[in-house]
């Protein structure tokens, strides 16, 4: 169990904030994540890694000469916001463009997308490498759907040293993606890890029993198989990743053999005894091989094989000097011309509202209704962190209480500063992006900014408008998401709840009738999930686990819908007296 915490909530800020502070000649925070200390004399290639807390030392533990240039740092096992990627992206830039790297996961692939955008749009370059190296996660025929686990290091290592010896962005960017298209990773887990705060880990085996194709979000392992011994374990993990080796691969071997966080190093050194020779008799050649932790899952326990097929090119890199608080190879000289730069933040400017006071009667009922959101997840966090835990990460109850409390406090704030009903739900989006990062972060932000946008600063809306700010929240999710009915995500709930208003609606029924109808279809389509199985998300790989458990994404979204339908038709005060 994870022991040492004070509020759960604050773990994943406090571990950075420590973990800065114990290296200061390295690293230095920054809003999102942490950068280098130093900025180079010369512009270079700011090589930025990310993702969820949580796999220490990915992501910021490996920031520093010959490596990354900045760590964008989420929640526990949860997505970093595109904010936060902008802000960490700002910092580490020094002129020669930016490139995201980070594992295929969904709310990543959004928020780094969207981080991308915005920095182009202020003229600074900004590419993404993705990396896609656990073979258990989808088949050879779909590598563009696995995800990233322990490869993540590699792909890393080769980026930040391409970038630390000059090369230009395309360059660094065309040898990311040649890595990650050389490596594979197979894990297995012991046992499953446990949240700060929480009394049961994510999920738990059977006494004698391992999971095989472990994901490092708290996943269990794709099935559960007998625990063999050190060397049937090891001949199972090499003859699984040799299987996928790439045509016209070489005999030069990049090996990590990792630690998920409670494998012991003397454990790992065991089944290192039978991983190598197995692959030397294979006729490889292994070069500089990594046998620790680099990629954990908390306290997970477990382990991992990646072997990354090498060239010239590759393992020039891969054998290159670095120097970061968790990560030391050869000897890296600073440059005397590298000048140290003070913490920069980012200043936002606050916004200057121009609203009505029939607008702003209702928003503060909108206000209400993020009120009650935020109270309702917070009730629901275990049951639905239960839910996600079947096939998922657990983390969408959490997910969703921090992205609603942030939403509901950046609402408030905008309505004492005069935001009228759009400007404050679109005030709210923002915050719950940035705030609860993750996919459903992305999408719920996302979503209610949209709702802002349609609902507008002017008046009350009519039913028609209230709906059609409803039809812009589904659809912006779906544009982001692309996710359909029947992929078990939030849209089986969504767009029936969004068909069944817009449909009561136009055939005259009062709008608190058609919102409280519209939210029983919501609450029984997410229901109804429990029958599917996933095709989109993280829980995907884990598809038949989830067989009989709803969606949670859909479950919630069903919630908070039912719940916040009295104040969001309801006629406002104010209003009513005109």
């Amino acid at each position: 169990m994870t022991r040492i915490f004070n509020d759960p909530a604050d773990f994943a800020d406090e571990a950075l904030a420590g973990f800065c502070d114990a290296h200061p000649d390295l690293v230095r925070p920054v809003e999102g994540g942490a950068v280098r200390r130093n900025r180079p004399a010369t512009p270079k290639v700011a090589v930025i890694t990310g993702g969820g807390s949580g796999h220490y030392p990915a992501f910021a533990g490996i920031i520093g000469p010959g490596f990354a240039d900045g760590a964008v740092v989420g929640n526990i096992f949860t997505s970093p916001s595109a904010q936060q990627a902008y802000s960490v992206a700002k910092a580490a830039n020094s002129g020669a463009g930016v490139v995201f790297t980070y594992g295929n996961y969904a709310g990543d692939v959004m928020n780094f997308g969207m981080a991308s955008e915005r920095l182009a749009a202020e003229g600074i370059r900004a590419e993404n490498v993705i990396v896609t190296d656990d073979i258990a996660s989808a088949s050879p025929g779909e590598i563009e759907k696995r995800r990233g686990i322990a490869g993540d290091f590699v792909v890393f290592k080769v980026m930040g040293a391409a970038a630390e010896a000059g090369l230009d962005l395309d360059s660094v960017v065309r040898l990311g993606r040649k890595a990650n298209g050389l490596t594979r990773t197979i894990g297995t887990a012991f046992s499953g890890c446990t949240f700060p705060g929480a009394e049961q880990p994510l999920f738990s085996l059977p006494e004698g029993q391992m999971g095989l194709g472990l994901g490092i979000h708290g996943e269990p392992g794709l099935f559960d198989t007998e625990l063999p011994s050190a060397v049937e374990l090891g001949q199972e993990l090499v003859r699984r990743v040799l299987a996928e080796t790439p045509a016209g691969a070489s005999q030069r071997l990049a090996v990590i053999l990792n630690g998920l966080g409670s494998t012991k190093h003397e454990e790992l050194f065991v089944l290192w005894r039978t991983v190598a020779p197995l692959l030397r008799d294979a006729g490889y050649t292994l070069v500089m091989p990594e046998v620790g932790e680099l990629v954990t899952s908390l306290d997970m326990a477990g382990a991992s094989l990646t072997l990354t097929w090498l060239d010239d090119e590759l393992e020039q890199y891969w054998t290159a000097p670095a120097l970061t608080p968790a990560y030391r190879r050869g000897s890296v000289g600073f440059d005397a011309g590298i000048s140290e730069v003070a913490d920069e933040d980012l200043v936002t400017e606050a916004a200057n509202y121009s609203s009505t006071d029939e607008s702003r009667a209702y928003a503060a009922q909108c206000l209400n209704a993020l009120d009650t959101t935020s109270s309702l997840l917070r009730a629901s966090e275990s049951m639905l962190g239960d839910m996600d835990a079947i096939a998922g990460d657990g983390d969408h109850g959490r997910g969703m209480v921090r992205g609603s409390a942030a939403a509901n406090e950046a609402a408030a704030a905008a309505f004492e500063r005069g935001a009228g009903a759009g400007s404050l739900l679109a005030a709210a989006g923002d915050a719950w992006a940035d705030k609860a990062g993750g996919t459903s972060g992305v999408l719920w932000g996302a979503g209610l900014r949209a709702f802002g946008e349609r609902l507008g600063d002017a008046e009350t809306p009519t039913p028609v408008v209230l709906a059609a700010s409803v039809r812009a929240f589904a659809d912006r999710i779906a544009e982001l998401g692309k996710a359909e009915i029947g992929d078990k995500t939030m849209m089986d709930a969504l767009l029936p709840f969004a068909a069944s208003l817009e449909e009561r609606i136009a055939s005259g029924a009062s709008v608190g009738d058609a919102w409280s109808a519209a939210a029983d279809v919501a609450r029984h389509a997410a229901a109804a999930t429990a029958d599917l199985r996933p095709l989109k998300g993280r829980a995907r790989p884990l598809a038949e686990k989830s067989l009989g458990t709803p969606d949670p994404g859909a479950t919630s979204l069903a919630m908070v819908f039912a719940a916040v339908g009295p104040h969001f038709t309801a006629v406002p005060v104010a209003a009513a007296t005109n």
